[in-house]
């Protein structure tokens, strides 16, 4: 299995060195979102999401549910995630894992987390989890199909 090592404490990396199968490297990034899980702040739904998105450099963020009073304040695990990835310089993904405690449903991402991956490209994957580590894969085009991303930003407009 890849070797994990602690990096900047904001990110793990996966050691380069090592093999580990690409099956290893999604049970540990869906273990990763697992913990992360632990760590939710949700004092008023107690719905505890978790999150880690692998970069293309493979360094692994995690984030988790942070929720506030005034409810529309409150972020998403996915979307934690992705903004400590990009405050430390990453904005390519190769995947992103998912957790809840739902224990009959896989999570899947809200559709402001969808929109959110989606500025970072439609063809990475998302692993959406159940707490016994089985899970369904699908990519982020798959997810928000006919969406709307920064190169719709400059294609041409009618003159007003």
């Amino acid at each position: 299995m890849a070797n994990m090592a602690q990096v900047a404490s904001t990110g793990r990396a996966m050691d380069p060195s090592s093999t580990g199968t690409p099956e290893e490297i999604i049970k540990r990034l869906i273990q990763y979102s697992h913990e992360a899980k632990q760590r939710a702040y949700c004092p008023y739904s107690k719905f505890r999401v978790g999150a880690a998105v692998l970069t293309s450099d493979n360094i692994v963020y995690t984030g988790c549910n942070v929720e506030n009073a005034c409810y529309n304040l409150g972020i998403c695990a996915e979307r934690t995630a992705m903004s400590k990835a990009v405050t430390e310089g990453h904005q390519s993904f190769k995947a992103i894992a998912v957790a809840s405690d739902m224990a009959e449903d896989i999570i899947t991402p809200c559709g402001a987390c969808r929109q959110f991956m989606r500025e970072f490209g439609t063809s990475w994957d998302v692993y959406m989890t159940k707490p016994d580590g089985t899970y369904q894969k699908m990519t982020v085009n798959e997810l928000l199909p006919l969406s709307f991303g920064p190169d719709d930003l400059s294609k041409e407009k009618e003159s007003a």
